[in-house]
């Protein structure tokens, strides 16, 4: 059983009187523990594709797997609760909530699903010390930097301990220290918890340590580099 696993994965939008095939046939399987990394120019997709893979956007045809469970038959109540257990997003946009404080941005997910044990502080403090934010819990995001903020949303991602961590620029309003920070904490966490990480990127340098790389380009999805190294096109085509 994959972690993920999709099936002619569909989705068009309308533009004027064309047809805008944002996702074209998609079908990729992705084992667990697995990095993988989704590359391509703007507008090509990827974006769209990694809201469906994690249940924040509905293909208009095709299957989504998670461990095994078509997300796409899910209700929203379903979906939320299952996303809330195994699926961890961090989004482009940072997308805090600006009348709670950076402590209460993260929480929020595990108070939702329920998830406060007596390992939950230990994890709180864990990673917030990591991604050095720990002295700025108690400020509202209209006080943080843009990098500060970035870093809320990743803790508010890894609050619960996802299975499955799909991010979308994670690293993209952090300067060239903070982000090797970032994604170094990434990778630890993905090791020490068996964590499935699926990242679009732009940047090659985070690109090539993943497993796998593909290439979106025009909806379609194609492999770029695999983990022995075999490229099987250019960034560039």
């Amino acid at each position: 059983m994959y972690i993920l696993q999709t099936e002619d994965v569909i989705k068009q939008y309308k533009q004027y009187d064309s047809t805008i095939n944002a996702v074209d046939r998609v079908s990729l399987k992705v084992e667990f523990d697995e990095f993988i990394a989704i590359i391509g120019a703007s507008g090509s997709g990827k974006s769209t594709l990694l809201n469906i893979c994690a249940g924040l956007d509905v293909p208009d045809a095709g299957k989504i797997y998670i461990r095994g469970n078509d997300i796409t038959k899910m209700n929203p109540n379903e979906l939320a609760k299952f996303r809330g257990r195994f699926m961890g997003v961090v989004f482009q946009k940072h997308n805090l909530l600006p009348q709670f404080t950076a402590l209460e941005n993260i929480v929020i997910p595990a108070i939702m699903c329920d998830q406060q044990d007596y390992r939950y502080e230990e994890h709180l403090k864990k990673i917030t010390k990591a991604l050095k934010i720990d002295d700025r819990l108690h400020h509202l995001p209209s006080e943080l930097s843009g990098g500060q903020q970035q870093r809320v949303a990743i803790a508010r991602a890894l609050i619960n301990r996802p299975q499955i961590l799909f991010a979308d620029e994670p690293t993209g309003n952090l300067d060239k220290q903070n982000a090797n920070e970032v994604l170094e904490l990434l990778l630890n966490l993905k090791q020490q918890i068996g964590q499935t990480l699926i990242i679009v990127t732009h940047d090659m340098n985070i690109a090539e340590m993943a497993d796998k790389i593909y290439k979106m380009d025009n909806g379609k999805l194609q492999l770029y580099k695999d983990r022995d190294g075999y490229k099987r096109l250019s960034p560039e085509a």
